[in-house]
């Protein structure tokens, strides 16, 4: 059988969604993961779908994988480590590549294969998700009511109707923001602070205030990357979370369960944040729960007749009737699938290695957020 997509990273929470949504987009899909107990459920609805393990810290095996495989496209929903790796292997094989993004040292490392994925005609984009993702698109739509942009905020909160502890779409990935040391620029120039000594409160549409910090994401380095030439020198990325999730990850944190050097258990060599992310992976959120996120970037320039400019892009995200035990993670998984969609049906034509933004058109990936729940917002007006 011919498929349209291999799926590395199936099993995990990101990967199940965009499994799905590609499912229920009629295409086909061939299923990849170190681990197959996360994508047992979905191999049981569906027989016909294949999966096969892969480790993605063997580069031979994965190439292997993706020749077997033969899709024209490789979504890969893998923890950020192996991104390169990923990007190295598709192309070797002459195919294309999305993913969930990752820091700015592997991010700036991926676009920099830019060349080398232009001359094979073939398309890469890093971090598909929410943010980095949808907000990358979001000031890309944005830029076009501005001459220059001095000043760009971004960044995520969200809340739920019950508070009790729910997993966040990663949780390596929120601990590794929350303690590793967060870059923003300011005036032009780098700087880096402690994210917890950051705090500082926002409000948001249909969540109302939260605390939210400073932390390390790699729209640090694509946004001035693609919009320094339009006069950016202030950069800041955020996180919110509510006060219940926050406590949660805090203790994980202090108790030792984010750490990433291994430890010998039982004669095998394991990480405390790999095991705490099978564990928590197990939890099902509570009946009755529901989420909601909101994705913002606000400008501030000059417009295009030479006066002062602010602009709020929001990205409101719900649970989804049908997608409850995702909350609003979708907004992370569903963007892969809907870009993937995009190259497979042409509609992304340029070649080489980018962030979201620049090959995305931005209006029609905005109809597709729209049609899964999601609505954009243009300060006080709906966008999609």
């Amino acid at each position: 059988m011919k498929y349209d997509c291999l799926v590395i990273g199936a099993s995990g929470m990101q990967g199940r969604i965009v499994v799905r949504d590609l499912l229920e987009s009629k295409r086909r899909v061939f299923l990849a993961d170190l681990y197959r107990e996360g994508s047992e459920p979905l191999l049981r609805s569906h027989p016909s779908i294949p999966f096969e393990p892969v480790d993605l810290r063997d580069y031979s095996a994965t190439l292997e994988l993706i020749q077997k495989v033969d899709a024209p496209l490789v979504i890969n929903c893998a923890e950020g480590d192996w991104n390169i790796d990923v990007y190295k292997a598709c192309l070797a094989a002459k195919k294309h590549v999305i993913d969930l993004g990752s820091d700015i040292p592997m991010t700036k490392a991926q676009i920099a294969m830019g060349p080398h994925f232009e001359r094979a005609g073939l398309i890469a984009i890093t971090g598909c998700g929410s943010t980095p993702g949808i907000n990358n698109i979001m000031l890309k739509y944005a830029a076009e009511f501005f001459e220059t942009m001095d000043t760009v905020d971004a960044g995520f909160a969200w809340d739920s109707n019950l508070k009790e502890f729910v997993v966040p779409f990663s949780i390596e990935s929120v601990i590794e923001e929350l303690t590793e040391p967060a870059p923003y620029i300011e005036r032009g120039r780098w700087r880096e602070a402690a994210p917890l000594e950051t705090g500082v409160v926002k409000k948001f549409r249909g969540i109302g205030s939260q605390k939210c910090f400073i932390v390390r994401h790699p729209e640090t380095y694509t946004f001035q990357l693609y919009y320094k030439k339009d006069g950016l020198k202030n950069f800041h990325f955020y996180a919110g979370f509510p006060q219940h999730s926050l406590d949660v990850v805090l203790k994980l944190i202090e108790l030792g369960f984010g750490e990433k050097d291994p430890i010998v258990l039982d004669q095998n060599k394991i990480r405390p944040v790999d095991a705490v992310s099978r564990i928590l992976a197990r939890l099902n959120p509570p009946e009755g729960y529901t989420e909601k996120e909101v994705l913002w970037v606000r400008i501030k320039g000059k417009s295009i007749n030479g006066t002062s400019k602010e602009m709020l892009m929001e990205c409101v995200v719900p649970t989804v009737p049908g997608w409850e035990s995702a909350g609003c993670n979708i907004d992370t998984g569903m963007p892969a699938s809907i870009i993937a969609q995009m190259i497979l049906d042409g509609n992304i034509k340029t070649n080489g290695s980018f962030a979201p933004g620049p090959a995305i058109p931005a209006m029609e990936f905005f109809q597709e957020l729209k049609k899964r729940g999601m609505k954009v917002y243009q300060d006080d007006a709906l966008v999609c």
